[in-house]
């Protein structure tokens, strides 16, 4: 299969997997806006908020590096549809324990760490199964769409989530309950064999995980890119929480909150409908540290922004630069690692970069309860400065290397 004439849509198998995850990402994001508003309705507590928070993110610090060899052993296509089928009967938990009476934070923070795991396993599997239904020269196209799809369904999701809200406590989980199902029929159109082309050799679970860790050693771009995503993946996960307590101190009822939260995500939306085009006319290395500047001279206009629409709109413009950021990295990744080291690879990378939001929420929380959400922003706003500085001075990134596409060598 060549890139060559050939429109991304046609792939049947990718539009399978883009569609049903745009079903399946917007009640995500319907019921991830409705999570924190219904612990702090339940508790009244921000700290009570984090702890569910973090234990929804704790399977990307523990569960990572030993997924990937898992993911490069097993059958992909399975892992997906399994996936998705948890997630979906642990989150219909949470509407029956509404209607009876009987919800807990406990029950909460179980049925998240449940859907961080499959979310774990789940995007283990996509990232090693696109350049296998892609081809390479479409692959920043591919990751751009993704992203369109993920920030398309963050600007409709929190609206909704926070009308659902209104409506019912438990009408936004029913509604997620009903995407993981749509979801996984959508799966079953995908045909191909998405297993690993070399058979990886039987070696112990642990040794298997370290090889994705000393693959990510031996390449310092990708490296420095890691460490880069670990602090804006712990930067921006924290101000969701400080975002919501911040709006509901300015009068914000749960629908405004997610109209705020919509506001944001457009950004991201434009963004990633733009990132397909704009990447071909940046250097990685003018995005890589032009984007952390930017969110480094926006991130201090949360704390005087005067309404959650105004914070909404502060967001959009740090969303719109993500998808760039995101689509040079993911492909340098997905077009350098060998598939066959793939799970692996992906793993130790999601590990070191998204392990640290587990300690986002919690952090979030008692940053608020010491600081209040002004003191947070600012606390954010250094972390992110010293980030950009990094980026800047990092040999690696000064000398990144041009991307693929198409008419470059893959």
């Amino acid at each position: 299969m060549t890139a060559r004439g050939e429109s991304l849509w046609r792939n049947r198998e990718f539009a399978a997997l883009w569609g049903g995850q745009v079903v399946s990402t917007l009640g995500g994001q319907i019921s991830g806006t409705a999570m924190p508003l219904l612990v702090l309705v339940t508790t009244g507590s921000p700290s009570a908020a984090g702890i569910v928070g973090t234990a929804g993110t704790l399977p990307f610090l523990i569960a990572h590096l030993p997924a990937g060899p898992l993911v490069d052993r097993w059958d992909r296509r399975k892992i997906l549809l399994v996936s998705e089928l948890v997630a979906g009967l642990a989150l219909c938990t949470v509407p029956i324990a509404v209607w009876l009476g009987v919800l807990t934070v406990a029950q909460l923070a179980v049925v998240a760490f449940v859907r961080g795991l499959c979310f774990v396993f789940f995007g283990l599997a996509e990232r090693a199964a696109l350049p296998m239904i892609v081809p390479a020269a479409l692959l920043p196209t591919a990751v751009a769409q993704n992203e369109a799809r993920s920030r398309g369904a963050a600007l409709a999701g929190p609206p909704l989530g926070g009308l659902l809200f209104g409506i019912d406590r438990a009408a936004p989980f029913l509604a997620d309950v009903l995407s993981y199902a749509i979801a996984s029929i959508g799966l079953l159109f995908i045909r191909s064999d998405l297993r690993s082309p070399a058979k990886p050799e039987p070696e112990p679970l642990r040794q298997a995980a370290v090889a994705g860790l000393r693959w990510i050693w031996r390449h310092p771009l990708i490296r420095a890119a890691i460490l880069l995503i670990a602090v804006s993946n712990l930067v921006f996960h924290a101000l969701t929480l400080v975002l919501v307590v911040l709006a509901q101190r300015q009068g914000a009822s749960s629908a405004t909150i997610g109209v705020m939260f919509g506001v944001y995500s457009g950004g991201g939306l434009i963004g990633a409908l733009a990132a397909s085009r704009l990447h071909r006319h940046f250097t990685p290395r003018a995005v890589i540290i032009g984007v952390n500047w930017i969110w480094a001279a926006l991130l201090p206009l949360f704390a005087v922004a005067p309404s959650p629409l105004l914070l909404g709109a502060v967001g959009a413009a740090c969303a719109f630069v993500g998808p760039l950021w995101n689509v040079v990295i993911t492909t340098y990744a997905t077009v350098l690692v060998p598939n066959e080291l793939m799970g692996r690879v992906t793993s130790a990378a999601m590990t070191m970069s998204w392990g640290v939001t587990s300690l986002a929420s919690i952090g979030a929380g008692y940053l608020l309860a010491a600081l209040g959400p002004t003191g947070s922003i600012v606390v954010l706003t250094a972390v992110t400065l010293v980030a950009a500085i990094i980026a800047t001075v990092s040999p690696a990134v000064r000398h990144a290397p041009p991307l693929p596409g198409p008419g470059k060598p893959a």
